[in-house]
């Protein structure tokens, strides 16, 4: 190796060691709150206990990197491989999803031990470590900035069901701000590509990049606001079956569903730092794709497909908006940008590209084998670590789900 490509090459480790090291500490940052109590209780089966994300995060370093790549490395605890794994099959019996909240034990602080161990064997091995576990790590850091958006939407789920309604963290109060008009942009027509760039990182889900068909569209200037969902629901939108799919209706009627979730009739909202009245210029969120679907119908619009959201925002800054800094509480907040505030529900379903191969190995399961029954997202949100995101990116989740920050953005046809 020269040695212009071997200090390149040294750069580029630094850089990953240091990304590693901030977005670990991140994680503890958003636990530092929570008592033990708080980090192990789980609001449902979806959700996860704030100590499990933390054991699971680590997990997954110590399993794909230092297990595979490190010789003579020594698991912190063999148990916890059964305890922590999430949906790896290939990785052998794993404790059950909605039994995570169970697990008083371990502790917190045996957890936060488990952390220091993991990260003193990375940083002892990174030097050392060859092509494929930098890989892996680059994956480890993504996946765990995915965890972090999911503790705090975890930790607001269940602080929500508690009739004290506790705050996680506090948040300045902002200036009121005036909606901005909506207007139509737009969008391209024609032939245009999609996917991934190759010259950075991706899930394989993102890949490969390929060519698809626009036909004469436009995109909304502005998420939905609060305020325009306040007047979908005083025209009925909840109470009119036309509005709605078939499974969506069921869905709101088994489920009471008549708002947003977090929102009371007294036009407050809890949140990550309490209950808070309703900002009604900033971003509506905690909406499913049924709900989005209905109000995109009342509107005379609709959901935008991905592939027009993605070259919609193809342009964009990915690294601007409302998104997650530091630890603490998060907030949408107006007047939206494409990217921060709130995940951005589309029409299509979460399918393969043309050309789809998931990644080699247990991390394969991943993405791919959930490419069934699920909703693409695209954007970020305020919970969304800044710098994780970009237009080709790929969220995804059930149409009736609605504890993470999503949102609405509109589209038509020309």
């Amino acid at each position: 190796m020269s040695t212009a490509i071997a200090r390149h090459a040294t750069a580029i480790g630094d850089c990953l060691a240091e990304r590693l090291d901030s977005t670990r500490q991140l994680t503890l940052g958003l636990s530092a709150p929570l008592s033990d109590a708080d980090a192990t209780i789980q609001p449902f089966a979806d959700a996860s206990p704030a100590k499990w994300h933390l054991a699971h995060t680590s997990w997954f370093f110590e399993t794909f990197v230092l297990r595979d790549h490190v010789p003579g490395y020594r698991p912190f605890d063999e148990r916890f491989a059964f305890l922590f794994n999430s949906y790896y099959d290939a990785e052998g019996e794993r404790h059950a999803r909605p039994k995570r909240g169970m697990l008083s034990r371990p502790s917190l602080d045996e957890i936060r031990a488990y952390r220091v161990h993991v990260d003193e064997a990375l940083a002892q091995a990174f030097t050392s470590l060859p092509q494929a576990a930098l890989e892996l790590v680059e994956i480890g850091i993504n996946h765990e900035q995915q965890h972090q958006e999911l503790l705090l939407t975890d930790i607001l789920a269940a602080l929500a069901q508690n009739p004290l309604e506790p705050a996680y963290a506090e948040v300045p109060q902002t200036a009121c701000h005036a909606a901005e008009p909506l207007s139509f942009l737009p969008g391209r027509t024609g032939i245009v590509k999609v996917g991934a760039q190759a010259d950075s990182f991706a899930f394989d889900c993102e890949l490969p990049r390929h060519r698809t068909l626009l036909h004469g569209h436009a995109i909304a200037s502005r998420p939905v606001t609060n305020g325009e969902w306040r007047d979908f629901i005083a025209d009925g939108g909840y109470a009119n079956p036309a509005l709605w799919l078939s499974e969506g209706w069921d869905w709101a009627k088994r489920n009471d569903v008549a708002a947003p979730l977090y929102w009371s009739e007294d036009c407050t909202a809890f949140t990550l730092a309490g209950r808070r009245e309703i900002d009604w210029s900033a971003p509506v969120s905690h909406v499913s794709y049924y709900e989005a679907d209905a109000f995109a119908r009342w509107a005379g619009a609709r959901l935008p497909t991905e592939q027009e959201w993605e070259d919609f925002a193809s342009s964009a800054d990915p690294s601007l908006g409302n998104q997650l800094d530091e630890a603490g509480a998060v907030l949408p907040r107006p007047p939206g940008d494409i990217f921060g505030d709130v995940w951005e529900w589309t029409q299509s379903a979460f399918s393969p590209y043309p050309g789809f191969a998931p990644a080699k190995g247990a991390v394969g399961e991943y993405n791919g084998k959930f490419m069934c029954g699920q909703f693409v997202l695209k954007g970020a949100s305020c919970a969304t670590p800044r710098g994780h995101s970009r237009a080709s990116y790929r969220n995804f989740f059930p149409p009736d789900t609605r504890w993470q920050y999503s949102g609405v953005r509109l589209a038509r046809d020309c």
